[in-house]
């Protein structure tokens, strides 16, 4: 097949073809997960035009702007980082330097969204986000999230963009951050926001269920906003409330969850989280392959580490935080609540998360990021280490950093296993997310961070696809393109074809890899040589360009009327 498309896309005219760029000599994996090829890529405009053998009259009489060898590279489509937090970092550093430095051309963002943005109280949320970007940060001067996507497009961006709506801030703006159920009429308000956002462009409804306030929600509220992503052509993609002790119930809600709604379903950061779980993924991935074969379509995506990383506050109850962060900060200074929740925590109920307990050990949970500088101090160091310093009991001292720092303290848990995330690799519907933001090297001032940050998408092509061979090139360039694409409804992206938008890299196959480690995670990628969006160069030889062609990929009820009822679809 890939010998007939190299003919059927080759150019005979001898006139000259107006190509703004020429790929010469690469060897071609189209995202299709088959076979590469020998051959050229022409581009005009933001599209690939010719993909195949250009003949030599037709190249050479084209007087194209940029023309790169790439012989002995391999030319695929731009990369799509399913589970991006890169959003309002973008307001800060336009160039997603992390990211495209491993081929990410398109970030989806995804568990949390900024947007709808419809009270003081939510505005006043975002705005201290955006504090912690350092002085002369944005403010939010947006309602919806697809003002927010527009902003950041007329900004000047590097990557594209895609967003889910986040069914937490859904809730938010209705019932704020409390625990509570939504009356009818909230719910139908709920349901408006949600309406608003796939009309203006969101991919689908997400949410993080191990986090407040978004474990307040239970199937039925996330079924009926769900319905209403449906009407429009959506996906449902999720943190799910589980991934340890409860992994097998958290997959059972997500399927109820796809089938009640109509809709595709997703999972986030495929994994099983805890000793005493990493058992559970065999039985995950069957009942993940018995949904599909029954006909749900339903996928996951991943990072390529044993460790996550999230809150010092996911240590804790979801009911803590029952008001906000600032409610629960208030109750970690009630000598009395606190004995409640250490009791809580000790006891390891498996009605919420307990990473605490997950972790198995204080040497597995690793504080990475801090607002104070008095705190500073304890960045790379281990709960165990730092609780040993302070001569106090490790629960004790969560709860003394949380208070102390005023903020949820940033956190690495060592969870998974190495044998489990190979197994994940090798499932053919499972794609790749960071869930970082894209920072750059310079960025480590303020603390340390997950090497998924720099290292996630090369990190496959390296380790797993060279180094280890568990999957093969083009079948990682596949689900690293084309099946996200698909997933995600990204028109006309994730192949080379000609009409297809020119988001295009070009790597060494033999260099590739990722270089941060959890001891030096501020590290680019190497072996990512040339990377275009929309075909205008944006990585040549290495270095960023300073092309910022990125534009807002919006969902598929943009610009379509709604399905009357989506119980009828």
């Amino acid at each position: 097949m890939a010998l007939s498309l190299a003919c059927s896309a080759q150019v005979k005219s001898t006139k000259p073809v107006p190509y703004d760029v020429i790929i010469r000599n690469g060897l071609i994996y189209d995202g299709s997960g088959q076979k590469p090829y020998k051959g050229d890529i022409g581009i005009r405009a933001d599209r690939v035009v010719a993909v195949g053998k250009l003949t030599t009259a037709s190249a050479d009489r084209s007087k194209a702007a940029t023309i790169i060898d790439a012989n002995g590279m391999a030319v695929a489509p731009g990369f799509i980082n399913v589970l991006s937090h890169t959003g309002a970092f973008l307001l800060k550093d336009n160039r997603s330097m992390s990211d495209l430095k491993q081929g990410i051309t398109t970030e989806i963002f995804g568990e949390l969204s900024w947007g709808p943005v419809k009270t003081q109280a939510m505005r006043q949320r975002i705005n201290r986000n955006l504090t912690t970007f350092g002085p002369g940060a944005d403010t939010c001067t947006w309602t919806t999230l697809a003002e927010f996507m527009t902003k950041l497009e007329r900004k000047g961006i590097t990557p594209n963009i895609a967003s889910y709506v986040g069914a937490g801030e859904v809730r938010m703006n209705v019932l704020g951050e409390d625990d509570v159920k939504p009356t009818p009429s909230q719910l139908a308000q709920m349901q408006k926001l949600v309406r608003e956002a796939m009309e203006g462009g969101a991919l689908g409804v997400t949410t993080m269920l191990i986090y407040p306030p978004n474990t307040f929600a239970d199937t039925a509220e996330l079924i009926a906003l769900c319905q209403e992503a449906a009407r429009y052509g959506g996906r449902y993609i999720v943190h799910m409330r589980s991934e340890g002790d409860r992994l097998e119930e958290g997959i059972q809600e997500l399927i109820k969850i796809g089938k009640e709604a109509k809709l595709p379903v997703e999972l986030y950061h495929f994994k099983a989280s805890g000793v005493r779980n990493w058992p559970k993924i065999d039985k995950a991935i069957a009942m993940i392959n018995q949904a599909r074969q029954q006909g749900q379509d339903i996928t996951a995506n991943m990072y390529t580490y044993t460790a996550g990383g999230t809150g010092l506050t996911s240590c804790l109850p979801p009911y803590v935080f029952n008001g906000g962060f600032l409610a629960g900060w208030k109750r970690l200074q009630d000598p009395e609540e606190r004995r409640k929740i250490a009791q809580e925590v000790r006891h390891q109920t498996q009605e919420w998360e307990n990473l605490f307990a997950l972790a198995g050990s204080m040497d597995n949970i690793l504080l990475a990021d801090f607002e104070q500088d008095s705190l500073k101090k304890y960045t790379g160091k281990t709960m165990g280490q730092v609780a040993a310093m302070r001569g106090k009991d490790p629960l004790e001292t969560v709860m003394d950093l949380i208070v102390q720092d005023k903020a949820r303290v940033g956190t690495i848990y060592f969870l998974m296993s190495e044998e489990n995330v190979r197994k994940e690799m090798q499932q053919p519907w499972v794609s790749f997310g960071s869930d970082a933001a894209s920072i750059t090297e310079d960025d480590n001032k303020n603390g340390t961070t997950h090497p998924r940050t720099f290292g996630n998408f090369a990190r496959v092509l390296g380790r797993y696809v060279r180094d280890e061979k568990l999957i093969s090139l083009d079948e990682a360039i596949r689900r690293l393109t084309s099946l996200p694409a698909t997933n995600h409804k990204l028109k006309d992206r994730g192949w080379l074809k000609p009409g297809y938008f020119a988001d295009v890299v070009i790597f060494d196959p033999a260099t590739i890899g990722d270089k941060a480690t959890f001891e030096k995670p501020f590290q680019y990628a190497v072996g990512m040589q040339h990377v275009f969006i929309n075909g205008k160069q944006v990585l040549k030889d290495g270095e960023h360009t300073g092309a910022l062609p990125g534009r807002a990929l919006w969902g598929p009820g943009r610009k379509v009327q709604p399905v009357a009822d989506s119980k009828k679809m």
